[in-house]
């Protein structure tokens, strides 16, 4: 495919070019001509049997930007030790090998942390405990960081914004959860370690499903992610339905709120956006709190928790008849990428990408190396990317819509003609609301 600055691939529509409209009439013209590929396609897309939604860092600092507010950045750091040029050289190497391009704050912690367990074989106490002290400014730091993105999305000091930017959360995130009964219920992955997706399915009133058990002090569980609740409809046989406004979510590199404690995973009651001076604001968190990478590489797959939530990645991917999409993932993380790669391994799968731009290239080195095109659906760059565009023209209606998929049959049974807005949206509901017709049909 030709990477340009700005493209879209759906189904049999593409468009690619470096330059948009620049005049404001022009611009809205070509908005609705690609609506008219993309909202349809989408629509009957996420009404697939499994759907998955894999957001990274760009989906945080899209909704900061509506609030007027910056989101924690993942550039690299000084620890202030002798080591830190050997770090910095292990990181650039380890980043070079993921061709992930520039080395980020996370390679350095990975190259650190090798480093201090490397000190404590050689028993060299000293410089051990000077580069444990080290890491723990500097995860502090991090931790801090993300207090301040958080609070500045809720208290960014504009009302407006602020509600602006929750309205723009709950319709992206309701757009992916609005699914016919009959679907499996959405699972959301994420690597980011900030709690914007609770804080905005709290507001959507989306009960959450993870593998924390417990109502006090939830304790992380591997016995217990199948959890979940049916129903039954009067007058329907078969199969039981699931209930609407469930997820499930996962967090694969950890969260800010989860604490080691006792060898046991406890996620605590922090406020979103708590203060810096907040009483479980830790001191010292490279032994307690689950926000780092840790020092093996691939680690995911190897330790706990990681092992267990990235056998659920897996698990969501890799299946027939499922749909994961990726919002503000660079596909930077290789552990990541092989699970997408062996998902498109098999035939029924589709990967929809909406990414802000291709940064380092690494999207479209992703697409050419899979070369699964029929499979895959493209959103690049910063019109398609843009939070704001993507929820008021191009994700389907955050809304099981029944009544709409109603009234287009009555039309139809009728034979009564439809205006043009009409003819466009029975066109959507074809699509979108294709299993929808089926199960009444049933009923």
């Amino acid at each position: 495919m030709d990477w340009k600055n700005h493209l879209y691939r759906v189904g049999s529509n593409e468009w690619a070019d470096d330059e948009l409209p620049t005049d404001p009439k022009e611009l809205q013209v070509f908005e609705k001509q690609c609506r008219k590929h993309i909202e349809p396609w989408l629509s009957a897309v996420f009404q697939s049997e499994h759907l998955a939604l894999l957001l990274g860092s760009g989906f945080t600092t899209g909704i900061g930007y509506v609030a007027g507010s910056t989101a924690t950045g993942m550039g690299t750091i000084k620890f202030g030790t002798r080591f830190d040029a050997q770090i910095d050289a292990h990181a650039k190497e380890s980043a070079k090998l993921a061709n992930r391009g520039e080395a980020n704050i996370e390679d350095q912690l990975r190259s650190a942390l090798a480093l201090l367990e490397g000190l404590k074989v050689m028993k060299s106490d000293d410089d051990a405990k000077s580069l444990r002290d080290a890491l723990n400014l500097a995860l502090k730091d991090f931790f801090l960081s993300l207090l301040a993105t958080e609070r500045g999305i809720v208290a960014s000091g504009n009302a407006d914004k602020m509600i602006l930017a929750e309205r723009y959360l709950v319709s992206f995130l309701m757009s992916f959860a609005s699914r016919a009964a009959s679907r499996e219920r959405l699972s959301i992955f994420t690597t980011n370690y900030d709690r914007l997706i609770e804080h905005g399915c709290d507001l959507a009133g989306l009960r959450l499903i993870d593998r924390f058990v417990g109502a006090l002090n939830p304790v992380f569980r591997s016995s217990r992610v199948e959890v979940d609740v049916h129903y039954n409809p009067p007058g329907i046989r078969g199969e039981p339905r699931y209930l609407e406004g469930v997820v499930r979510l996962t967090k694969l590199h950890g969260s800010i709120d989860w604490r080691l404690e006792n060898r046991m995973l406890r996620r605590i009651g922090i406020p979103f956006g708590a203060p810096d001076n907040h009483s479980d604001v830790p001191t010292a968190p490279l032994e307690t709190v689950m926000i780092y990478p840790n020092p093996a590489k691939d680690v995911e797959t190897t330790e706990y928790p990681y092992a267990e939530l990235f056998r659920d990645f897996a698990a969501a991917a890799c299946r027939p008849n499922s749909v994961l999409v990726t919002c503000g993932y660079s596909f930077g993380d290789d552990h990541i990428n092989r699970v997408l790669e062996d998902m498109l391994t098999i035939p029924s799968t589709h990967l929809v990408i909406i990414a802000h731009g291709n940064t380092g290239g690494r999207v479209g080195t992703f697409c050419d190396k899979v070369g699964r095109t029929a499979q895959m659906s493209v959103l690049l760059g910063s019109h398609f990317g843009d939070l704001t565009k993507l929820v008021d023209n191009y994700l389907p209606k955050p809304a099981i819509d029944y009544i709409t998929s109603r009234k287009t049959e009555l039309l139809k049974n009728r034979g009564v003609g439809f205006v043009p807005a009409e003819k466009e949206e029975a066109k959507r509901i074809d699509g979108a609301a294709a299993s929808t017709t089926t199960e009444e049909k049933e009923a």
